[in-house]
């Protein structure tokens, strides 16, 4: 730093690209200091693998397949396959994960999130973020913060409204995780506006919260063309711009010698970038790899496949429909346009390309083996598909829904033609299995004229041999749902239009407060059509002898149950313990708090020990700014879904334990309205068209 000039500094706190990228490459780069042995700092999407169309890579299933692993061992995994192939093409900061709350399943990104609990997505997110950063790569959790939906997103419009006890309790656990859990490099803010305020400028989350609070030593990088209120997104805690120099470069350098903003936070901005390059091992273990090589190894496509298997939901599986049988299954009709070219990636930034894709219908062939005959359609004219499935032993309908960045969904229905294919077959054939490739919940109206459902999310390139596991039982499904499926539109806690997509001139009404995903539902006694944390099996379990004990000095909670495998099959469950709160809290009914997933051979009984520390039992005070447990009564649920919960006990706290306090927030950063004349340069949002969810060629902004 010492020997670093002005222009070197400004350097490190900005992107290198001066016009709109056209061809695939890394999503921004920071051209380092040749001088000093200071490398360049190339950035690339994720969080589903290396994206920015850069071939050479493994296309991962979607991270909500992986949320739905609720898998901690899998998930690190998962990173360190990302960090790999990241380093391997050169990239310092790999874009992942996305960590922002499934508030609402119409949201276009919910695919590359982790669901719609706090707990289980920081759970989740903690190792995927190790993984990457065991490669030497940063990892840069996104989106800082109330960014969950598409609808006029970086706009005014998409003002959350939010109060702070609903950001405290749901919206930032995650990247509290991710900073004090995982040690995550870097944090990229959210096109949202937050309370009035954009995102990548707002002092509270960056400044008072992020950094003040959580201590956090690493750098804050915005969203690509983010909307910036000038050169005083710097004073109010940015870090990094990107992908451009159009504020961060000669306007905040004559921003520091006009002194809207000081020396000292450039020295403080720069520090933090050098610092995470450093610590991560970017300056002295520089990668040699290059965007043009091939990163893919057999490791990586098997990890790819394990993850799309185990995080398949059974939804319904009638008269044990699944597995298939092969002493019945003789024939198999594979019907829908995914059977051929299923959806098997999301689209916008966390698109992953890849030219080596199974599709359901290569890997049910595949398993199938000669002695089956497996037929196809591809579904365009129902009568023609009903026909073929009336010939087979057992129907495939693979259906789906494209979900991608910059655009949400008005509706929770698959297309019409895709809902009329499935009556179609489901009328012709009662063997009938309908497999769901969509990156959130949809409402299912056949459901119950179809004999078994399978939720297979995007699957990734190992798709069709992911399926064809499943379905014919050399992989038990155990994968729980991480996001509610409602029975109607009507029934998800944020329905109005004033809470989505928000109303002009008043943002977007975050008014459900804490009644997010299946505490809405809960505390409406509202029921779903799929409960958050349920899946089927292949198996049975039971769940035995609960014991909860709480240490007066720690004021920690272990809870004991058995788990037993009553059925006769090997399979895994995920054991998971909800806490309810006594009433003086004002909580949710239920909250998820602990889980773990074990497996188990037919008959074999595990004892499954949990524990929960005094933040579990805690709720924020926004009045003390502060969290706290309240004394009273807190029930302990426990079983393998929020709607599954066969056993429970009650532990008593007698005294109010308060947290520690937040920190008074700082004084409002110099130039607050910032240099009109630094936002007109910046390109819009929107800047690069998406087609059929893919980035393409870019438009005039």
């Amino acid at each position: 730093m010492k020997r670093m000039t002005r222009a070197e500094r400004l350097t490190m706190v900005h992107g290198t690209v001066t016009g709109i990228v056209t061809e695939p490459g890394y999503a921004g780069s920071v051209a380092g200091v040749p001088r000093l042995c200071i490398p360049p700092l190339h950035l690339a999407d994720g969080p589903g693998g290396v994206g920015d169309l850069i071939s050479g890579v493994t296309q991962l299933p979607a991270p909500v397949a992986l949320a739905a692993t609720w898998d901690p061992g899998l998930a690190r995994r998962y990173g360190a396959v990302v960090g790999a192939e990241a380093r391997g093409k050169g990239i310092g900061v790999a874009l992942a994960p996305t960590v922002n709350i499934v508030r609402d399943p119409r949201w276009g990104r919910a695919f590359e999130s982790l669901g719609e609990d706090p707990y289980l997505t920081s759970t989740i997110a903690t190792p995927v973020i190790e993984g990457i950063q065991s490669q030497r790569v940063i990892a840069q959790v996104k989106h800082l913060a109330a960014y969950n939906q598409e609808t006029n997103r970086d706009t005014a419009a998409d003002d959350a409204i939010v109060d702070e006890r609903a950001l405290r309790e749901i919206y930032l656990p995650a990247f509290d995780a991710a900073v004090h859990r995982a040690h995550v490099g870097s944090v990229m803010c959210a096109y949202s506006t937050v309370n009035g305020v954009p995102a990548c400028a707002n002092q509270v989350l960056l400044t008072d919260v992020l950094k003040r609070e959580w201590r956090f030593p690493g750098f804050v990088t915005s969203d690509w063309y983010a909307d910036l209120p000038g050169t005083s997104a710097a004073a109010a805690g940015l870090d990094m711009q990107m992908p451009d120099n159009c504020m961060f470069g000669p306007a905040l350098d004559a921003a520091i010698t006009a002194g809207r903003v000081s020396g000292a936070r450039l020295d403080d901005m720069v520090r933090r970038i050098l610092t995470v390059m450093f610590a991560t091992g970017i300056v002295d273990h520089p990668s040699r790899g290059t965007i043009g090589d091939d990163v893919r190894t057999a490791a990586h496509r098997t990890l790819a496949r394990e993850v799309a298997a185990e995080g398949t939901v059974l939804l319904r599986n009638e008269h044990a429909l699944l597995p298939f049988d092969p002493t019945r299954v003789r024939s198999i009709a594979v019907v829908g346009a995914a059977g051929a070219d299923s959806f098997h990636v999301g689209g916008g930034s966390a698109t992953v390309l890849s030219n080596e894709v199974v599709s359901p219908l290569q890997g049910i062939q595949e398993r199938a083996g000669a002695s089956v005959r497996v037929t196809s359609s591809l579904g365009t004219d129902p009568g023609r598909a009903a026909a073929l499935a009336a010939s087979a032993d057992v129907a495939v309908v693979m259906v789906g829904r494209a979900d991608a960045e910059s655009h949400d969904h008005t509706a929770l229905d698959l297309d019409r033609a895709a809902n009329r294919l499935v009556d179609a077959v489901a009328a012709a054939n009662p063997n009938t299995v309908v497999v769901l490739d969509t990156g959130s919940a949809v409402v299912t109206p056949w459901l119950d004229r179809v004999g078994a459902v399978l939720e297979a999310w995007y699957p990734g390139q190992e798709d069709g041999h992911a399926l064809a596991a499943v379905l014919f039982g050399d992989v038990n499904p155990s994968g729980k749902l991480p996001v509610t499926f409602p029975a109607s539109l009507a029934d998800v806690p944020a329905a109005t239009a004033a809470q989505w997509p928000g109303t002009t001139g008043n943002g977007v009404a975050y008014s459900e407060g804490l009644q997010v995903g299946y505490r809405g539902y809960d505390a409406r006694d509202v029921t779903p059509q799929f409960a958050f944390g349920s899946g089927l099996s292949y198996t049975t379990f039971a769940f035995r002898r609960l014991q909860v004990t709480r240490s007066t000095s720690t004021g920690r909670v272990k809870v004991g149950v058995d788990v037993t495998n009553t059925g006769g099959r090997a399979g895994a469950d995920v054991v998971q313990l909800y806490v309810g709160y006594p009433s003086s809290a004002g909580e949710p009914p239920r909250q998820l708090r602990a889980f773990r997933r074990i497996r188990l051979a037919p008959g074999h009984r595990a004892r499954v020990n949990l524990q929960l520390d005094a933040s579990a039992l805690s709720h924020w005070d926004s009045r003390r700014r502060r969290s706290t447990a309240s004394a009273g009564d807190y029930e302990i649920f426990v079983g393998d879904a929020s709607n599954h919960l066969p056993v429970h006990a009650t532990t008593r706290l007698t005294r109010t334990r308060p947290g520690t306090r937040a920190p008074s927030p700082s004084a409002p950063p110099a130039a607050a309205g910032g240099d009109a004349s630094d936002r007109q340069r910046c390109p819009a949002d929107g800047a690069f068209a998406m087609a059929n969810g893919v980035l393409s060629t870019p438009v005039t902004p």
